[in-house]
């Protein structure tokens, strides 16, 4: 996983930290990068992991910053590779939540809002407010609910009181199907979408969603727009997260993000681990150690609700934006896959030219970010191809500078169990990234915390790269 965001505007210092696998992990395995004023240029910090507190980190870089001390990047190097084990005695098992943790309950009654969240449009002035409604059901005669019973309505505004704007969605309902005799099937609450459009950029609005006419409208949640995009416009924070799951360490993570009030997270792939799960809710630690043979790999859908209800008070305030990953793919009748992980959260697709869910674009301030499937079609005749050499020629970087790509699975790896897994997906796509300057990319999926040198065509390219990169710092300095 390359880990690195430049993140340039004052304060003088400012963080993001990225966590990868966090089922391995009995605590989060956190990455701390900075970028640090040093008179008139920029320098990026860390080239490699460090397992520190944020109290450690946060005294080093103070240190380095009043002593004018540069301290290394990539672009510094070559460096020799270092490989730093885990220590295993700090591994412990990733024991997921079980149902009855009051965490991930159902709380609300009747057709009251759950598992709120919120998403980003393509641009600072539009976001996407989510919620379920009414209750999914599981077993083997079951009944979808009808959307059309409950409305999708966002009251929001500046203040508190009253909630003076009004805006409406759409509704819909998923099933996870499997006709074979002894599987469960699921299908969900109602699931609601609505955009609000109109906003004013690094700006606080507070929200009701629900149904107004029943009543049924949850209470009052706050979220803050991003910055409008500019080359010296950026977030404080931002949280980058792989492989979440829903484990007591996911607990300790999410907990460490909420004390630290991230702007944005990023969540690439791997959401929730239903697929680990038989549908009568038997759960396993391996991916297909204690699996039936049966036609279609089984998931245990109810845990995508747990997810939803534990991640709420995060997701109901800070947005969240979400790529694909292999443990979504969840197979059903039909041959239809990903089926909760398109229905459940809102994507800009619409808003950043895309027909699909699986691949989409936004800005953040002076960051153009590029989300991309690596469980779809790739190849340079398909859809997705065509649409990211739309998308970037169309980037303007005297606006947005910064251009950040993420997926799933990396392309560059030294973790033996996933080396060159998507090699075709590298072969397919990295010319076309590479020709536009993208400048960080983030992937998840492999169980350790890596960071490259400038790299392209499994080639050590530090040169053309770093003269590129110190070329967009001298650009975009404050």
């Amino acid at each position: 996983m390359t880990s690195i965001i430049p993140v340039h505007r004052p304060p003088v210092m400012l963080w993001i930290e990225s966590v990868l696998d966090l089922r391995m992990l009995p605590n989060p395995f956190l990455s701390f990068l900075s970028l640090c004023s040093n008179g008139d240029s920029l320098i990026m910090a860390f080239p490699k992991p460090f397992t520190l507190s944020l109290v450690s980190v946060a005294m080093f870089l103070l240190h380095a910053v009043a002593s004018g001390i540069k301290i290394p990047s990539t672009l510094d190097g070559p460096f020799e590779p270092v490989t730093v084990p885990f220590d295993a005695n700090l591994r412990g098992n990733a024991v997921d939540l079980p149902e009855s943790d009051p965490r991930v309950q159902r709380r609300v009654k009747g057709f009251e809002p759950e598992q709120i969240s919120v998403s980003l449009s393509s641009h600072y002035d539009s976001v996407w407010i989510s919620w379920i409604t009414g209750e999914s059901q599981i077993g083997y005669n079951i009944k979808p609910l009808d959307p059309k019973t409950v409305l999708s309505v966002v009251r929001y505004g500046n203040l508190r009181y009253p909630l003076i704007h009004e805006a409406t969605g759409y509704s819909l309902v998923y099933s996870q199907l499997y006709p074979f005799e002894g599987l469960q099937n699921y299908t969900s609450g109602i699931i609601h979408h609505v955009r609000l459009t109109g906003l004013k950029p690094s700006t606080l609005y507070y929200y009701r969603c629900g149904d107004p006419s029943l009543p049924a409208m949850s209470k009052i949640y706050s979220f803050r727009t991003m910055p409008v995009s500019h080359p010296r416009s950026y977030p404080d924070k931002i949280a980058v997260v792989g492989d979440l799951g829903l484990t007591y360490n996911t607990t300790t993570t999410i907990s460490h993000l909420i004390r630290n009030k991230p702007d944005l997270v990023l969540l690439v792939g791997d959401v929730t681990y239903a697929n680990l799960y038989l549908t009568n809710g038997t759960g396993s630690d391996c991916y297909s150690c204690s699996f039936p043979q049966t036609p279609i790999h089984e998931t245990y859908q109810p845990r995508w609700d747990y997810w939803g209800r534990f991640m709420q008070n995060l997701i109901s305030k800070v947005p969240i934006m979400v790529v694909e990953g292999n443990h979504e793919i969840e197979a059903q009748a039909g041959s239809q896959t990903f089926s909760a992980y398109s229905s459940r959260f809102a994507f800009p697709s619409e808003e950043s030219g895309s027909s699909s869910t699986f691949y989409y674009s936004f800005n953040v301030g002076g960051i153009h970010f590029v989300m991309l499937g690596a469980y779809i079609a790739y190849n340079r005749s398909g859809d997705q191809y065509k649409w990211l050499e739309r998308d970037l020629a169309i980037v303007d970087r005297s606006i947005t500078p910064w251009l950040v790509a993420a997926w799933h699975p990396p392309w560059y790896s030294s973790y033996r169990a996933h080396y060159r897994e998507v090699e075709c997906m590298r072969v397919a796509m990295e010319e076309l990234l590479y020709s536009y300057g993208v400048d960080i990319v983030f992937n998840g999926h492999v169980s350790d915390d890596d960071h490259s040198s400038p790299i392209t065509a499994c080639l050590l390219n530090i040169n053309k790269l770093q003269s590129h990169f110190k070329t967009h710092l001298m650009e975009n300095q404050f």
